[in-house]
């Protein structure tokens, strides 16, 4: 869920700038999983860049505010999102905490790092959700450990329908300060694609895993 539209395509607009995320629709980059993918999105950038970072750590705050209100706690979730959740905690006045993707092997074996108590609320920041699997693992573990999740917050969502039948799944609820549609809308507007690229683009979101480039 976007809260406002007009923030959501300047989000968008700054991804775009800083090359926090590609579109390539001709010439399409390979994840991890061995799907084609006419986008790649590292949202790590954000942090390189003052203005972006600083514009982007101001509508988390508004979008948290507006919608959850304060939570006792701000909880980053490994890797992408303890940078930019400590940003948010910061301006928030509000102690951090993050959640490592698996326990540690040694020491104390934490997978929650940070002072926290049971009973606590919390809002978790994500830099982007794809199927929401890492997210709502994190969630779990904060969940195990009796801390109340109000939400999750994400600066980018691709919008697949395996992570919205996810979250509705956990009880989770979730918001994104922009998503794939508002981005490729963005794109078209500022032509990094053009409008002919836009059918292509939707398919893949529809059906990634099937999804090939057309180079004709």
């Amino acid at each position: 869920m976007i809260l406002n539209k007009d923030k959501a395509l300047k989000v968008a607009e700054f991804l775009l700038q800083i090359k926090a995320v590609k579109l390539q629709p001709q010439n399409p980059f390979t994840w991890s999983s061995g799907w084609q993918s006419p986008i790649y999105c590292d949202n790590r950038k954000i942090l390189s860049h003052p203005k972006v970072r600083t514009y982007i750590r101001q509508v988390f705050v508004e979008t948290i505010i507006e919608k959850y209100g304060k939570p006792d706690v701000i909880a980053g979730v490994a890797t992408g999102g303890i940078a930019i959740g400590a940003l948010i905690a910061e301006e928030m006045g509000l102690p951090f905490i993050y959640v490592r993707s698996s326990a540690k092997a040694h020491g104390m074996q934490n997978q929650i790092e940070g002072d926290y108590s049971a009973g606590q609320q919390v809002i978790v920041i994500e830099d982007l959700i794809s199927t929401g699997g890492s997210s709502l693992k994190a969630v779990d573990a904060l969940r195990a450990a009796d801390m109340t999740i109000k939400g999750l917050v994400a600066v980018f969502t691709y919008n697949f329908q395996q992570a919205i039948d996810n979250f509705k799944a956990a009880n989770c609820d979730y918001t994104v300060l922009t998503d794939y549609e508002h981005l490729i809308n963005q794109a078209i507007a500022e032509n990094y694609i053009t409008v002919n690229d836009k059918d292509s683009l939707t398919e893949w979101r529809l059906n990634p895993e099937k999804w090939k480039a057309d180079v004709n």
